[in-house]
């Protein structure tokens, strides 16, 4: 799993300057991706639809309220295994509760967890928004490279990504 940094910039120009210098860096192009609205991107490597449509919130959503359901559903389970008296029930709810919980903590205390719509205000004002999806170890250089060659450079977080999913 790729970590994705936001950035966003006032114009394509400013982003355009630091997708050649990442370029430089040896990060591919396919790994670069711009939204703007209303605004000619001119040569910045677009997002694709399923980028710009943030299916990743949709999916970390789902998996969450699926999640929650789960929990809910093998803690009736258990209240009902102590009523009937049921030892086997009894375990097994156990056992998918702490799993349900484990996984829950893991998402939401490990994964981060940016969104598209934290940027629509700055979208609808015209500026840039500049997705780089970096392995893990490379999430510092990428950012201190943005943040001190290039101060006009908003950061707007890290989220993850999924590259075979194009997400």
């Amino acid at each position: 799993m790729l970590r994705r940094l936001f950035f966003l910039f006032p114009d394509t120009d400013h982003a355009q300057r630091v997708v050649d210098e990442l370029l430089e860096k040896g990060i591919p192009v396919r790994h670069i991706h711009a939204i703007a609205r209303g605004v000619d991107l001119g040569r910045l490597p677009e997002a694709s639809e399923r980028q710009k449509q943030d299916i990743k919130f949709r999916l970390e959503w789902f998996v969450w309220n699926t999640n929650l359901v789960l929990f809910a559903v093998a803690l009736a389970t258990f209240i009902a295994s102590l009523v009937i008296g049921s030892a086997v029930w009894s375990v097994v709810s156990l056992l998918v509760m702490a799993v349900t919980f484990i996984v829950g903590e893991h998402f939401a205390v490990h994964v981060p967890n940016v969104h598209l719509t934290e940027f629509t205000d700055a979208l609808s004002h015209g500026e840039v928004l500049l997705m780089v999806d970096v392995s893990r170890d490379r999430v510092a250089e990428v950012e201190n490279c943005v943040h001190h060659r290039h101060p006009e450079a908003s950061v707007g977080g890290v989220g993850w990504s999924v590259d075979a999913f194009d997400m």
